[in-house]
C-alpha cells in the first residue's frame, strides 16, 4: 500500500493520506533550533539540547500516537477540524503533507474551506516560523475561527516528565498584545525564554492548559475550540500552554494569511528584567519584527532553499535511474545534515533525554557530511576529540550543550578510538587541511592536558594495540560497534544496564570486528603520520597490520567465513560450530574492506557466505541464525526477540560494509544489488515497511521475525553516512584522496552512461562515466579537459576551476 511519492522536481515527499502507519516527520532547522515535525501536524520544538532547552512537549508512548505539536483548529460553523487530521481526525475532503529540505507544508480542506500550514526553521533564526493560509473556497461567506495551540515543555526535558510535584507549581506566563511568553523558572537561574506570538490583532487567548483542553479532555477534543471562545487564562503554576483566538469573516474566494512565530530567547542576567518580575523583550520583539509580513516570510523562506540547493550542489548525479538520483543527490545527503546535526539524541525514537552525541556516531556520520559543509566537520572532530581520555579510550557520548563527555552509558567501547582516524582521514581527504593535525586539543576536556591533534590519533591507534587478548586480537571491552555483544557483562539481574554492567572482566573477550578496522585504518594512519612528519612512526605501520592479519587469518578465519568474536570465557562467537549465531555480518564487511583475506580467497568465501546464509530480499540479516534464549555469556544481543534489533534483525547501517566489501573484490553488479534492497527508493510496500519511505531506518525486521520487512528507528542512524558512502564513492567512484580527487566507479551492469558533478577544494567537476564493463569493475580510461590522466587520481587545484572529466570502464 502506498501513503505517499517523490516529487523529484520540487524536491518533496508528498504524503497523500494523513493515517501512515507510524508519523512521518521531518527536520525543520540546520543550525541551533530545531523542530520535529510529523506529517500531521505533530513534534516539538528546542534550542541546541533536546533534554535541556526544550521548549515544547512530546509525549512518545502516548495511545493514540503523535500526542503534542503545533496544533491550528478551526471551528467553521461549529464543525470543529484541524489541517493534518489530527488531533481532531475528522473526516476531511482534501489532505497533502510535503516535507521539503527544512520545512513542511501540510494542507487541508473541509467543506469549502482551505487550510494550508508552511512551517520552517529560518536560516540565522531561533524560532519555528508558521504561516497558515485560509482560503474560502466556497460559494457562500463563511464566518470562522482558529485557535492556535503549543504546549510547554519546562525546559528540562526529564525533570519535565518526572518532578511533578514541583512542575505542577512553577508555571509561568506573560501576555503582551498578541505575544504569550513561558518564562517558567526565569526568575531563578535560567537566562532564556519562549515567546509564542502571531501578527494579527487576536480575539482572545489561553495560556492554562486545563482552561483550554479540560481536565478529562484530550487534544482531539479541547474545550475551547468546541466552545468557539477563548477563556483568557493565565497559566500559573499547572502546565502552561500557547494559544491564540482569532476570528474572520471570509466571502467566496477570499484569503486571509496569519504568521505565528515560536521563538527561543536569552537576556544577559543583567538585563533580564525590566521591571518587578516583567521580562526584557526586547530580543523576541527583534525576532518578531522580522515576520510582520508575508513578503518576509517569502523572503526568508526563498533564503531556505537557495541555501539547501547551495549545498546539495556539491554533489549531483544523473545516473539514468531517478531512484539512484534523488537518494543520492537529495535525500541521502539531507539525512546526512540530520544525522550529523542530531547525532542519535532526538528523534521520535530517541527521546532527546537518554542519549547525547555519540562518539562513535558522530564520527561516522562525518563521512556522509564533510563533503557539505567542511568547517563544521573540523569543529566536530575538535568537539569529539576534546572528549578522549588521555589514555586513548573515549566517553561513548558527549552532551552537545557543554560538549563534555557523558558516562551514564559508560565508557570502555574499544572501537570507539579508531573511529577518530576514520573521521579525521576523511576530513582531510576532502579539504586537504592538514592543520587540522596541529590543532591542540585538551583530554577530557582539560585544557592543561592539551596535545596537537595528531597525539589523540597516535592514542587511539595504539589503544586497539596495547589492549589485545589471547589470539592477538583486540579485546572488545564493554562492547565494539555492536552495543548489545556484552561478552564482559554477565548480567543475570532484572534492570541492570547491558552496557555500564560489567561482571566479568575476563582480558579474554576479543572482537575480529576490531581488528576489521585496525586493518582498514592502517593505510590512513600511516599517510597522516607521514604528513605530520612521524616518519618512524609511519615506517612501523605497515608491520602492525600483518600482525593484525595474522591474528585474523590464524584465530579468526572459521572455514567459510570470519568469526565474529571470542567470549569471556575463549569460545567462539559467530562460527560454525556454535547451535545459534553462527555468521555475523560484521567482520565480513570489515575485515574484507580492510583487504584482509583477499589473495587467500577468504575475502570471497566470506561474500558467498553472507549471500547464502543472511541475504533476504529486504537486506542482510545482522546474524542467523539468531537466538532463541537468553546467554549470559552474550548479553543483550540475546535478549530481544528472534529476528529483531542485533538479534537477526537487518541492522541497516552494516549492509554498506558488505556492498563495499562487494566493491573492494571489483563486484559492481553484486555492490549495488546490496545497496538497493535497504534504499528507501526501492520500497514497494509502504505499509509494510512502516517508517519513512524517503530516509533511512536503522533496523528492518529480519526473516526470523513475525513482521519480516518492517522498520524502526528511523532518521538518527549511521546507515544514512555509510549508504551515502557506499553509493557516492564505493559504487559510483568518485572519491576524495589526500592528493585529489580519485575516479574509481565500481558499477552495476544497469548504470551505462552516468553524469556527476562534484565540488572538491574549490573547483567543479562535470563527470561523465560510460561503463562498457558490466557488473564488473573493469578497467578505467580517464580524461580531464581532453588529456589523459594516469592513476585515477585528477590531482587538486591551486585555483578554482572548472573541469570536465571523462571515465570509461571496459
Amino acid at each position: 500500500m502506498e501513503y505517499g511519492h517523490f516529487e523529484d522536481l520540487a524536491r518533496e515527499y508528498v504524503i497523500t493520506r494523513p493515517d501512515t502507519p507510524s508519523p512521518w516527520i521531518n527536520y525543520l532547522g540546520s543550525e541551533a533550533f530545531f523542530t520535529l515535525m510529523s506529517n500531521t501536524g505533530g513534534g516539538y520544538s528546542f534550542y541546541k539540547d533536546a533534554r535541556m532547552l526544550r521548549l515544547t512537549r512530546y509525549r512518545y508512548n502516548n495511545v493514540p500516537t503523535d500526542a503534542g505539536g503545533q496544533y491550528f483548529y478551526i471551528n467553521d460553523n461549529g464543525s470543529v477540524w484541524t489541517p493534518g487530521w489530527m488531533p481532531v481526525k475528522a473526516k476531511l475532503d482534501g489532505y497533502e503533507c510535503r516535507h521539503g529540505l527544512g520545512y513542511t507544508r501540510i494542507t487541508g480542506v473541509k467543506d469549502g474551506l482551505k487550510a494550508e500550514q508552511l512551517s520552517f526553521v529560518p536560516r540565522g533564526v531561533n524560532a519555528l516560523v508558521t504561516r497558515v493560509r485560509l482560503t474560502n473556497e466556497s460559494d457562500a461567506a463563511k464566518d470562522i475561527s482558529l485557535f492556535s495551540f503549543v504546549e510547554f515543555c519546562l525546559w528540562n526535558a526529564q525533570d519535565d516528565s518526572t518532578n511533578f510535584q514541583r512542575n505542577f507549581s512553577t508555571g509561568e506566563v506573560e501576555i503582551e498584545g498578541s505575544a504569550i511568553y513561558h518564562k517558567t523558572e526565569y526568575r531563578e537561574r535560567r537566562n532564556h525564554f519562549a515567546v509564542y506570538a502571531v501578527n494579527a490583532d487576536i480575539d482572545g487567548f489561553d495560556t492554562d492548559r486545563a482552561s483550554f483542553i479540560g481536565y478529562y479532555n484530550g487534544f482531539g477534543e479541547p474545550q475551547v475550540p468546541l466552545a468557539n471562545k477563548s477563556n483568557n487564562s493565565v497559566a500559573s503554576g499547572f502546565s502552561p500552554i500557547g494559544s491564540h483566538w482569532i476570528r474572520r469573516s471570509l466571502k467566496a474566494g477570499e484569503s486571509v494569511s496569519l504568521i505565528f512565530v515560536l521563538a527561543y530567547c536569552e537576556n544577559p542576567d543583567d538585563r533580564k528584567f525590566v521591571a518587578l518580575n516583567v521580562i526584557n523583550k526586547a530580543p523576541a520583539h527583534a525576532v518578531l519584527d522580522q515576520f510582520k509580513t508575508d513578503a518576509q516570510f517569502d523572503a526568508a523562506f526563498a533564503e531556505l532553499n537557495a541555501y539547501w540547493a547551495e549545498l546539495l550542489s556539491s554533489f549531483q548525479v544523473n545516473s539514468g535511474d531517478a531512484r539512484v538520483d534523488r537518494m543520492a543527490g537529495l535525500w541521502n545527503q539531507y539525512q546526512c545534515m540530520v544525522t550529523f546535526n542530531m547525532s542519535r539524541s532526538a528523534s521520535y525514537y530517541e527521546s532527546g533525554i537518554g542519549r547525547g552525541m555519540g562518539f562513535r556516531d558522530s564520527t561516522q556520520d562525518l563521512l556522509g557530511f564533510v563533503h557539505l559543509i567542511p568547517a563544521r566537520a573540523r569543529e566536530r572532530i575538535l568537539d569529539i576529540a576534546a572528549t578522549q581520555f588521555p589514555d586513548g579510550s573515549a566517553y561513548h557520548q558527549y552532551q552537545p550543550l557543554t560538549k563534555r563527555g557523558n558516562n551514564d552509558i559508560g565508557s570502555g567501547f574499544n572501537d570507539d578510538p579508531l573511529w577518530l582516524i576514520f573521521g579525521v582521514a576523511a576530513y582531510v581527504k576532502e579539504t586537504g587541511d592538514t592543520s587540522i593535525l596541529r590543532e591542540m586539543v585538551p583530554f577530557d576536556n582539560d585544557e592543561k592536558l592539551a596535545q596537537p591533534l595528531m597525539e589523540h590519533l597516535r592514542r587511539s591507534f595504539h589503544y586497539t594495540l596495547e589492549h589485545r587478548g589471547p589470539h592477538g586480537l583486540p579485546l572488545i571491552g564493554r562492547a565494539d560497534w555492536n552495543d548489545c555483544l556484552n561478552l564482559n557483562c554477565f548480567s543475570s539481574t532484572p534492570g541492570e544496564s547491558f552496557q555500564t554492567t560489567e561482571n566479568n572482566e575476563s582480558g579474554a573477550a576479543e572482537s575480529t570486528f576490531i581488528a576489521g578496522m585496525f586493518t582498514g585504518v592502517c593505510p590512513d594512519y600511516e599517510v597522516l603520520c607521514r604528513l605530520y612528519g612521524w616518519t618512524e612512526e609511519a615506517e612501523q605501520v605497515s608491520g602492525w597490520y600483518d600482525e593484525m592479519e595474522k591474528a585474523i587469518l590464524t584465530h579468526g578465519w572459521d572455514g567459510e567465513w570470519f568469526l565474529r568474536a571470542y567470549d569471556a570465557h575463549g569460545d567462539k562467537v559467530g562460527s560454525h560450530e556454535c547451535e545459534e549465531g553462527k555468521i555475523y555480518i560484521e567482520p565480513q564487511g570489515f575485515i574484507v574492506m580492510g583487504g584482509v583475506g583477499v589473495k587467500e580467497g577468504y575475502a570471497q568465501k566470506a561474500l558467498d557466505s553472507v549471500n547464502r546464509h543472511l541475504l533476504s530480499e529486504h537486506g542482510v540479516a545482522i546474524l542467523t541464525p539468531p537466538y532463541t534464549r537468553y546467554h549470559l555469556e552474550l548479553g543483550e544481543i540475546s535478549s530481544y526477540p528472534p529476528g529483531y534489533k542485533e538479534n537477526g534483525g537487518i541492522f541497516c547501517h552494516n549492509n554498506p560494509w558488505i556492498a563495499l566489501a562487494q566493491a573492494r573484490l571489483g563486484h559492481g553488479g553484486a555492490a549495488f544489488d546490496i545497496y538497493r534492497r535497504t534504499c528507501p527508493a526501492w520500497i514497494e510496500d509502504q505499509e509494510l515497511h512502516f517508517t519513512e519511505p524517503y530516509v533511512y531506518s536503522q533496523m528492518v525486521a529480519g526473516p526470523y521475525a513475525p513482521h519480516f520487512g518492517q522498520a524502526k528507528n528511523s532518521w538518527l542512524t549511521g546507515t544514512a553516512a555509510w549508504s551515502f558512502y557506499t553509493i557516492s564513492q564505493g559504487i559510483l567512484g568518485v572519491k576524495p584522496d589526500y592528493d585529489g580527487l580519485r575516479i574509481d566507479p565500481c558499477l552495476p551492469k544497469e548504470l551505462t552512461d552516468l553524469r556527476l558533478v562534484r565540488k572538491f577544494r574549490g573547483s567543479t567537476y562535470n563527470i561523465h562515466i560510460v561503463n562498457r564493463a558490466g557488473d564488473e569493475k573493469g578497467k578505467l580510461t580517464l580524461t580531464v579537459d581532453g588529456a589523459a590522466v594516469e592513476g585515477g587520481v585528477i590531482p587538486a587545484d591551486a585555483a578554482s576551476a572548472t573541469h570536465e572529466v571523462e571515465a570509461v570502464l571496459a
